[in-house]
């Protein structure tokens, strides 16, 4: 019968040799880079690909329409960092509102430009129409930033990767919604809260609900590679 030291230094010896070498990740600003290089070009690409609207060039010439275009992708890129974040156990926990603030902004300037077109053209300004364009064009725009962060969150997404879902998701989703403004001419202030920003936040949701199964990597069996 073997002695117990014997048998303790024989698990410490199996233990051991069933260690794999462990690759530090890189900072969350780092990775952010290495999604804004693949994401940036994919989303430019779905753009011209739907053709740029004509009227661009006028259009960028109105502050509310750049400033608006510049909170999306200012949320797009605070969500990225935020979810990188989200997945790593030493990085604190405040910074996974970061988003909020550009979010806030983007909200806040279609608000306004709903209390000009208040203002101006009462109640009959906000008429409604269906634009189903939105939702399809935007998850389009999205689907490759998605895909990037998939993969650089699933060697990390071991903690609040609930949170890390969500924040991709609005990321990717607010990254599709900038490149949409860029080629659909949409841009009723009212439409653009109901149509691209409700499909922005229901894309987000549905990244928090599902993305955990895509980012998450069973473990491992002690003994295999």
């Amino acid at each position: 019968m073997m002695h117990p030291e014997g048998q303790t230094e024989r698990l410490i010896a199996e233990l051991a040799g069933a260690l794999v070498p462990v690759r530090r990740l890189p900072p969350p600003a780092v990775r952010l880079g290495y999604w804004l290089a693949v994401s940036l070009p994919a989303a430019a690409a779905v753009a011209f690909a739907f053709g740029l609207r004509p009227d661009l060039a006028a259009r960028l010439g109105e502050s509310g329409f750049w400033i608006a275009g510049a909170a999306a992708m200012l949320t797009a890129v605070a969500a990225a960092y935020a979810a990188f974040c989200a997945a790593l156990p030493d990085q604190p926990d405040w910074k996974l509102w970061l988003p909020l603030a550009p979010l806030a902004l983007w909200l806040g300037t279609l608000g306004r430009q709903c209390l000009l077109v208040l203002s101006t053209a009462g109640a009959g300004g906000f008429a409604l129409t269906t634009d189903f364009m939105c939702l399809p064009a935007i998850a389009l725009g999205g689907f490759v930033p998605a895909a990037a962060l998939v993969v650089l969150l699933r060697r990390s997404a071991g903690v609040r990767a609930t949170n890390a879902c969500l924040c991709g998701g609005l990321a990717a989703a607010a990254l599709g919604a900038a490149a949409l403004r860029l080629y659909h001419r949409e841009d009723a202030a009212i439409m653009v809260l109901i149509w691209q920003l409700g499909s922005v936040a229901l894309l987000s949701v549905l990244a928090a609900a599902v993305g955990r199964t895509l980012v998450e990597r069973p473990a491992r069996r002690p003994g295999t590679a």
